[in-house]
């Protein structure tokens, strides 16, 4: 929903020169996504959805932490001491 949002925001924006460009990157972020739907689909066709749905949730934990390892390790994260 907030990248559907995102695109109408988007897409109110004139760019100018740069309308082009924006166009051929949200076409080419729209395929991706309509790639990733019709591989769901096709898995979830040929059989139970299970299998595809624990693999999703175990590869989302991974990469949350992944950034949250990242993301705690920062410096500016850290107290700084004067000393």
């Amino acid at each position: 929903m907030l990248c559907t949002a995102l695109t109408v925001r988007i897409a109110f924006i004139d760019l100018g020169p740069f309308n082009t460009r924006r166009r051929a990157h949200h076409r080419r972020l729209q395929g991706h996504a309509r790639r990733a739907v019709l591989h769901a689909r096709e898995a979830t066709a040929r059989g139970s959805p299970g299998p595809w749905c624990v693999g999703s949730v175990f590869w989302l934990g991974i990469l949350l932490a992944l950034t949250m390892g990242d993301y705690l390790t920062r410096p500016w994260r850290t107290r700084l001491t004067l000393g």
